[in-house]
């Protein structure tokens, strides 16, 4: 009975500790079965989902969705539409709505949708892995040159590669743009060429008479002028047309004289004596200028004329004339004043810095203000030995025909002298060439939306195009509109690279 009594409690501890020990085993067992299950659960979700065109919610990690094969839910696009794009995610891009080839629109771009401009940022790890000495990709880039790029590789819309951009690949004074911005801001491009680079001069000028065509109407022997023809001022005349009628009476003598030689018959003198006498009776009266008709008809009917009918020497334009009915004239007055105007000058005033760019022969161009819409075209035939101390200019003698009259003298005219290479040069548009005062720089377009700046050296400025003697050559692709953006570009990437080096430096 004792015994029985003092062996109980020990049976009875014995088998709560059996008891207690076999629920703990089977609680271990049901959380090993459980997380197995929620394992295979999961494993099965992300499989089923990574293989189908689920997509995930923009809360879940892009990191989780790049592991998982899977998008995360594209944010609703909001904004005006600021450009269309290809269907097909090619680099085509279009500032209105249009259509493909096989008539699928263009997919509209909203302004929430445009991508930021800004370069990927760089990292202050060695562009090249201590351990392997393999370059260190910096990101990926897409394949069509689409302004998205991306940290883990990836494929686009078409299943083509993001390709990899490498530390070091790209020069540092290479700016990267995208084409959307691009696109928008109108940058343009040209390959350079060999062209003939013509700058053109300008000048104010004055229209003058030919110094050679103008001629005077004088006598060299008193006379009295009996009557003036119906000629004025302003007339156009021409040559041998009459222009007054006078009595001299030194030419009457030596006509008398002269008449008298030639018609005696011999009595007086030998033959060859008559004709020294006749021909110094002709000289006298060539001396007074009498006209050559004047003499012939005194041969021909031996008289005297009482009075003499004096003709116009050359074609021309009457611009003086003093000449009245009744009047004495002395020797050497100007009786009338005439000139052909069938040829003038232009005097143009170069400018003392333009005239080593002048040369005798080069093309020029006139404009009247009293012609509008008429161009005149001639050539510089002489450059004046002497500078304006007033006004610090050169004249330059141009030579324009004018045959209908209508260039008067002393009318202004604005003046344009062709200069410039007279054999082609590489050039480059006016408007690609950004001056900054020490130097000359252009933007070379190295494609898909990356331009490298490269210092010049310039020739002549033409009107349209400007020589490049160094730095481009022909078929380079440079930026010709809207570089301001670029160098905007350029500067800043510039400063901030300087502000990343003083940053190290410290």
């Amino acid at each position: 009975m004792d015994k029985f009594t003092d062996d109980r409690p020990f049976e009875d501890g014995h088998l709560t500790r059996r008891a207690r020990a076999g629920r703990s085993t089977a609680k271990r067992v049901a959380l090993i079965v459980f997380a197995i299950s929620a394992l295979a659960a999961t494993l099965g979700i992300g499989y089923r989902l990574g293989h189908t065109s689920q997509v995930l919610p923009d809360w879940v990690p892009p990191r989780l969705a790049t592991a998982l094969g899977i998008q995360p839910v594209k944010p609703r696009a909001t904004g005006p539409v600021i450009y269309y794009r290809d269907p097909d995610g090619k680099a085509l891009y279009s500032k209105d709505a249009r259509i493909t080839p096989d008539r699928r629109p263009y997919v509209a771009v909203h302004a929430s949708e445009d991508v930021s401009f800004d370069n990927a940022p760089e990292t202050a790890a060695p562009a090249q892995d201590a351990n392997s000495g393999a370059k260190r990709i910096l990101f990926y880039r897409n394949p069509m040159g689409l302004p998205d790029t991306s940290s883990v590789p990836k494929k686009d819309s078409m299943g083509m590669d993001y390709i990899a951009v490498y530390a070091g690949d790209e020069d540092a004074s290479t700016i990267q743009i995208s084409p959307a911005k691009l696109q928008r801001t109108g940058v343009r491009s040209e390959p350079a060429s060999r062209r003939v680079v013509i700058r053109p001069i300008r000048a104010p000028g004055t229209i003058k008479l030919d110094e050679r065509r103008v001629v005077v109407v004088s006598l060299r022997a008193q006379a009295f002028i009996e009557s003036v023809a119906n000629v004025t001022t302003g007339d156009h005349v021409t040559k041998g047309q009459p222009l007054f009628k006078l009595y001299s009476p030194d030419v009457a003598s030596a006509s008398a004289q002269y008449l008298s030689i030639i018609r005696d018959d011999g009595r007086t003198a030998s033959l060859a004596g008559r004709k020294q006498l006749a021909e110094g009776a002709r000289q006298r009266l060539e001396n007074l200028a009498v006209p050559a008709d004047v003499i012939a008809d005194i041969e021909r009917t031996k008289t005297v004329p009482l009075t003499i009918t004096w003709a116009a020497p050359r074609d021309g334009v009457v611009l003086e004339r003093t000449a009245v009915e009744g009047m004495r004239a002395m020797p050497g007055d100007v009786l009338f004043r005439m000139a052909d105007t069938s040829v003038i000058w232009v005097l143009a005033d170069v400018a003392e810095q333009d005239i080593d760019a002048v040369r005798v022969g080069a093309a020029a161009t006139i404009k009247l203000r009293s012609l509008p819409g008429r161009e005149f075209k001639g050539s510089v035939a002489l450059i004046y030995p002497q500078v304006n101390t007033e006004t610090r200019t050169t004249k330059a003698r141009i030579e324009l025909p004018n045959p209908d009259g209508v260039l008067l003298p002393d009318m202004f005219a604005d003046v344009e002298i062709a200069s410039g290479a007279e054999k082609p040069v590489v050039a480059v548009p006016n408007g690609a060439v950004i001056d900054t005062g020490a130097r000359q720089i252009v933007f070379i377009d190295k494609g898909e939306g990356r331009f490298e700046p490269r210092e010049v050296k310039v020739g002549t400025h033409g009107e349209d195009y400007t020589e490049i003697r160094e730095g481009v050559g022909e078929g380079d692709l440079v930026v010709v509109a809207a570089n301001f953006l670029i160098d905007a570009e350029s500067n800043l990437k510039s400063a901030l690279q300087a502000f990343t080096d003083g940053e190290k430096a410290k």
